[in-house]
């Protein structure tokens, strides 16, 4: 007894697996609504449709950093395709949950030194991206402000100390202040309330100027600071 299978019908068509692609942001939704909706757009643009060829899934850590390794073992869970990931915080926190799955970084400080790749030639492993801030620009930044403030003995800094990048440009902007006969004040906030305290302490040495790093100010606080509604009584201003 011989046992036949039908051969499978030519041109039968298997159903078209859709790519599932995680975004993980350290800002909230609200914030960031204009760089989510101009990647939907770029997506458009190249033929991808949400909901019918591509699914996106963004995650938002509203600020919080310490969200951040909850928010990308979500995605790690659904298993998606590749990781989009914003600014360093949000990057570490995706290179720590997979090794697996692609990760593109997107707007990070110094990923070699980070630690996110082995090189910018060659960054190894699973992650790969663009880097769109350079350490080489802290000294720039200080004299830029030693432009708009003619004396200015003291600088005060304001960081976040969840965000890694801080320690590289702290150590470079240093390099740049003795040079030019600058005091530096670092100061550390993670939320509104601290960065209170932050112009406080800075109004109070007699700071002559304020630089931000990348990741201290969510865009909502970087404006309310431009417009001076965050700044203490003193000489503490905003460039």
């Amino acid at each position: 007894m011989s046992l036949l299978a039908a051969p499978p019908r030519l041109g039968a068509q298997q159903p078209q697996r859709v790519p599932r692609v995680g975004y993980l942001f350290s800002f909230t939704s609200a914030e960031g609504r204009h760089l989510w909706e101009a990647c939907r757009e770029g997506l458009r643009e190249l033929g991808y449709v949400e909901g019918r060829n591509i699914v996106l899934e963004p995650r938002w850590a509203d600020g919080r950093h310490e969200r951040l390794p909850e928010l990308v073992a979500d995605l790690v869970r659904l298993k998606v395709d590749v990781i989009v990931s914003a600014a360093t915080p949000a990057s570490r926190a995706a290179k720590a949950a997979t090794s697996s799955i692609p990760i593109v970084i997107v707007a990070v400080g110094e990923p070699v030194k980070t630690g996110l790749v082995d090189s910018l030639a060659r960054p190894g492993g699973n992650v790969t991206g663009l880097s769109l801030l350079t350490t080489e620009l802290s000294g720039k930044r200080l004299e830029l402000l030693g432009q708009v403030v003619r004396t200015m003995p003291r600088v005060a800094i304001l960081m976040n100390p969840d965000n890694p990048v801080r320690t590289v440009f702290l150590e470079e902007t240093r390099v740049a202040a003795q040079t030019l006969g600058v005091q530096l004040q670092p100061l550390e906030a993670r939320n509104p309330r601290e960065i209170e305290h932050v112009f406080d302490a800075a109004a109070g040495e007699r700071a002559a100027g304020l630089i931000v790093f990348d990741g201290a100010l969510e865009p909502s606080q970087a404006d309310r600071c431009t417009r001076g509604e965050a700044t203490a009584p003193g000489d503490v201003r905003l460039p």
